[in-house]
Order: structure tokens, then C-alpha cells, then sequence
């Protein structure tokens, strides 16, 4: 095989081997080679601040060395069982200690795959069917979930719009589509549909935050309804809060997906609830008829638990969350400030933990208003922070413990540099 030297070569083999170039996450015009902390460095050895950290679970940042420490240990023990194992129990228990709504989790692979079972698990307790979910809200790559993600046409709620091909036009009779923070839809669409299983939700939708009183309300009326409700947690767990959204908002659900974080940078994710919910994943208790019947080859794999778990017990150090707020707080104002002096509308939506810059005048509370006024000066912003070494999602930045107050700096002259060209834009 011919040794491949550069990021040119590099990206002209993914086209050759992959479709449309890349494995469907980011942009297919960076290829990684390596990270270390707070950086990354990509096949040409360009070298960025990373405000992507692996759209999330890398909130440490890159090569943590007790994380390290643990995965070198486990690694001669064993990568994988199918079978039970202690450090998986061990992450578990400590899942259950942290987080509210959790007595037991069962163990996936991935994020999408938890809020699959989490929609089943909802369907298999309450013998219902329909699911509301909102629009714009991501729950990973099910049917369900690809209705109405980011649909291109606006439709009346609650009619569903499928998101991808190949998705049964079936699906979406199942699914009802409901606007972010409008408690009204939502009691409107239960008290007229009597087959709803749940609510499925993101605590802070992408990174629109939930309006005061939403999130309770949201419980509320799934207690008057008897419909369960579902947060799904895969991003916000142990980043929002060492216990997640439901710690900081004060709102436990019936279900939750947790992700991302709990991996520690490898494959895993979770389902958690009460154990009267969770009883259906065991057929002894249930019987076949309501049985879930739920596997996977690299559930609750013990190198992905070994780092989760010490990814948590870092979290839980005194300090830790203070610093991320505080970190993401001063991101937040040197692009605000910068934004504001030069006199570009904008507007900074989000949670300090995650948030990004959104060029509009509108207030960013569902899927229709959180979104750029001004698409050419987002694309313009995001390109020149690139071109000065920030790396981040077009949607998003992730703040991390990892960053130093030079990587600070160094975002602060390239934020300069990148409102400047938007000024040029005028």
C-alpha cells in the first residue's frame, strides 16, 4: 500500500473509500492525526485549540494521564467479555449515585442507541405508543428520532417531517411534533391524544436552554397525564452539573440517556430509570410479552467503564465545575464583548458549559429562533476562527478543563481577527 504522507492524500483516499469522503461527523476537510490536552493537530500538523473535543466527552481533554493510567491497567486484563464485569458494575453504581432519576442503567454503545431503547422502554411500561418530541430536539439516528431534526420545510405541529430516506411513513404517525419551551403545545397535544407513551426531551435542546419553569412544567404535565418523560442526557450529563440537567434545573424525568462523558472518550452510553421501570429488561419479572429484550457486543465494555469512572471521579473534585463555568463564561464575553464594540447583531445561546454565537437579533427559544439571521457572517466568523487555529462545530463550542489561559489568549486574538472580517463583509 502506498504510504500516504499529507492531508491532501489523505483526504483524496477517504473519498475513495468512504462516501462523500469522511464517516458522517464532521467536516471531511480535517483529518486528525493526534490530540494532547486542550489541542489537536491534524495530518499537515496544523495545530488548533479543540472546541470540538469529540463533540463532547473529551471534557478533560486529550491523553488525561490518570485516565490513561486506568485504560493501560485494564487493557492486559481484557478490551472485551460479553459477560458481565466489575468495572462495568462499578460504573454503574456510581451512575446511580450521581444521578436522580437513576436505581439501575443498562449499558449501550452509543447515544442514539440509548434514546432508541429509552422511546422502547417508554412504549414497553405504559402499552402506548405515540412519542412527542420537539422540533429541532437530536436523539441519535432511530426512525423516531429522525423526525423533524432539522426539517428544511416548516409544517404545522405536530405533523412529523422524516429527516432522512428510507424511514416508513408509518413512523411518523407515531411521532408528535411540539415547538421547545411551549408548555401550551405540549398540554394541547396531551389532552387530545390518549395513546402518548412519553415526552422525550433535551434538558437544553442543542444549546437552547429550557425558559424558567419549562422543565417542571414539562413534569407536571406528565404526572397529570400519566405519559412518562425522558431527558435525554447524552450531552449534559456530568457537563451541566456533576449530576446532570436534573441537578442543575431541579427536575428529575421517569427515564434518561446518559453518554458521551460516562465513557471517558471510548464507546458507552446508558438508560436509566426506577427499577419498576427498568423491570422490563428482565424477562423473569416481566414475562415474554413485555419483555425488552435489549444486547450488544460492547455493552458496558471494561476499558470504556475504567475510563468513564475516572473521568468522573475527576468531576467530582472539588472545584471542577466552578472552573468549567468559569472558563466557558470568559469564552462567552470575549466574543460578546468583541461582537458588541464592533457593533455586529448577535446573540450568545446557551448553558456556559455549551454554548455558541448566533448572528441575530431574535431571543433563542426553539428551533425556528435559534438560528443565524445572518447565515454569510456565521460561515464567515467560523471560517477565520478555523484559519486561526480554533477548532469547533459551526453550531456549537465545548468548552473544556483542559484549556489554559494561553489557549484564552489565543481565542481572544483570533476572535478579534474574525469579527473584523465580518466588519469587512459591510
Amino acid at each position: 500500500m502506498q504510504k500516504i504522507h499529507t492531508l491532501d492524500e489523505w483526504i483524496d483516499k477517504a473519498r475513495d473509500v468512504l462516501p462523500a469522503g469522511g464517516f458522517g461527523n464532521f467536516d471531511p476537510g480535517i483529518i486528525i492525526s493526534h490530540g494532547a490536552g486542550s489541542h489537536v493537530w491534524d495530518e499537515d500538523g496544523t495545530e488548533y485549540i479543540d472546541y470540538l473535543i469529540g463533540s463532547g466527552p473529551m471534557l478533560l481533554g486529550h491523553g488525561h494521564p490518570e485516565v490513561l493510567e486506568v485504560v493501560l491497567e485494564q487493557l492486559p486484563k481484557g478490551m472485551t467479555f460479553f459477560a458481565n464485569n466489575a468495572r462495568g458494575i462499578e460504573l454503574a453504581e456510581d451512575i446511580c449515585a450521581a444521578v436522580p432519576c437513576c436505581e439501575q442503567v443498562r449499558f449501550v454503545t452509543s447515544g442514539g442507541e440509548a434514546d432508541m431503547y429509552a422511546i422502547r422502554l417508554a412504549r414497553a411500561y405504559s402499552g402506548k405508543s405515540k412519542i412527542i418530541k420537539f422540533e429541532g430536539g437530536y436523539h441519535g439516528m432511530s426512525a423516531e428520532a429522525q423526525m423533524s431534526l432539522a426539517p428544511v420545510t416548516k409544517v404545522n405541529f405536530p405533523t412529523a417531517v422524516p429527516d432522512s430516506a428510507g424511514i416508513p411513513a408509518s413512523v411518523a404517525e407515531q411521532m408528535l411534533i411540539a415547538p421547545f419551551n411551549d408548555l401550551d403545545a405540549v398540554a394541547s397535544l396531551l389532552g387530545e391524544h390518549h395513546d402518548i407513551a412519553a415526552i422525550i426531551v433535551e434538558p437544553l435542546q442543542r444549546i437552547i436552554p429550557p425558559l424558567a419553569g419549562f422543565l417542571a412544567g414539562l413534569r407536571a404535565l406528565c404526572d397529570k397525564y400519566g405519559v412518562l418523560l425522558i431527558f435525554d442526557e447524552i450531552v449534559t450529563s456530568f457537563r451541566l452539573a456533576y449530576g446532570g440537567a436534573q441537578e442543575k434545573y431541579g427536575v428529575t424525568p421517569d427515564i434518561c440517556t446518559l453518554g458521551k462523558i460516562i465513557g471517558g472518550g471510548f464507546p458507552l452510553a446508558a438508560i436509566g430509570a426506577s427499577a419498576d421501570i427498568m423491570k422490563h429488561f428482565d424477562k423473569a419479572i416481566v414475562g415474554h410479552d413485555k419483555w425488552l429484550m435489549q444486547l450488544g457486543t460492547l455493552s458496558g465494555n471494561p476499558v470504556a467503564a475504567v475510563a468513564g469512572r475516572k473521568t468522573m471521579e475527576i468531576l467530582r473534585r472539588p472545584g471542577q465545575y466552578e472552573r468549567l463555568v468559569a472558563i466557558g463564561t470568559d469564552l462567552q464575553n470575549l466574543q460578546s464583548d468583541a461582537l458588541t464594540a464592533a457593533g455586529i447583531d448577535h446573540k450568545i445561546c446557551g448553558d456556559a458549559t455549551l454554548f455558541d454565537v448566533l448572528f441575530t437579533t431574535a431571543d433563542c427559544v426553539d428551533y425556528r429562533s435559534a438560528t443565524n439571521q445572518q447565515p454569510e457572517q456565521a460561515a464567515t466568523y467560523n471560517k477565520i476562527l478555523r484559519q486561526h487555529g480554533m477548532l469547533k462545530s459551526p453550531t456549537k463550542m465545548y468548552p473544556s478543563l483542559a484549556l489554559t489561559d494561553s489557549d484564552i489568549e489565543q481565542t481572544k486574538m483570533a476572535v478579534e481577527r474574525a469579527v473584523a472580517g465580518v466588519l469587512a463583509m459591510r
